[in-house]
């Protein structure tokens, strides 16, 4: 059978517990009642009568002052609402998806419009777009050349991007970051 932690939930994520009813230690608790009123330090066994008396629950809110202070509240509903506030946040965060585009010195014209075109349709969908270039062998005493080549993309792709990192070494490759420029004019206004 295996064993069940309580600091653990079904999905075997930690959980941040709070210490419930006959949990709490502490000899005295500063109290507030489910009305939030404030009642001041009183012994944790009358804490936990006036919660037994309303049907609720005697949760540690701030475990870390001294005495810690508890509120006498739905356990179940205030783990609720906690997991629906934690739902609500990550459905408005906005995730931005960078995709990269990977060239060499040696690239072709005809190779590079087919790459900027795809960064091209990357950048007006939103995503923001990396360009590296890979030196291999002595290719790597000539960055210029890869200068070069990010410097032609960056200008083809000057009326959806703007450069948000610009290009610099990274190992034997040399990188640049396109983001798509309509962010920019939405942040100002």
């Amino acid at each position: 059978m295996p064993l069940s932690l309580p600091w653990k939930n079904e999905d075997n994520a930690i959980t941040e517990e709070h210490r419930i009813n006959d949990q709490i230690r502490a000899r005295e608790v500063r109290l507030i009642t489910d009305t939030n009123e404030n009642i001041g330090v009183v012994p944790t066994r009358k804490a936990l009568e006036m919660a037994m008396e309303r049907e609720l629950d005697l949760v540690e809110v701030a475990p870390n002052v001294d005495p810690p202070v508890c509120k006498i509240m739905d356990y179940g509903k205030f783990l609720y609402n906690q997991k629906k506030k934690e739902r609500t946040s990550r459905l408005q965060q906005k995730v931005i998806e960078v995709k990269e585009i990977r060239l060499r010195p040696k690239t072709d014209d005809h190779h590079l419009g087919f790459k900027i075109r795809d960064a091209r349709r990357w950048l007006e969908e939103g995503m923001k777009v990396k360009v590296r270039i890979w030196f291999r062998g002595r290719e790597i005493t000539y960055p210029e050349l890869g200068r070069e080549l990010l410097d032609t993309v960056a200008k083809q792709l000057s009326e959806v991007a703007v450069i948000e990192q610009s290009a610099n070494m990274d190992g034997k490759s040399m990188l640049m970051v396109l983001a798509p420029a309509g962010d920019k004019d939405k942040k100002k206004t």
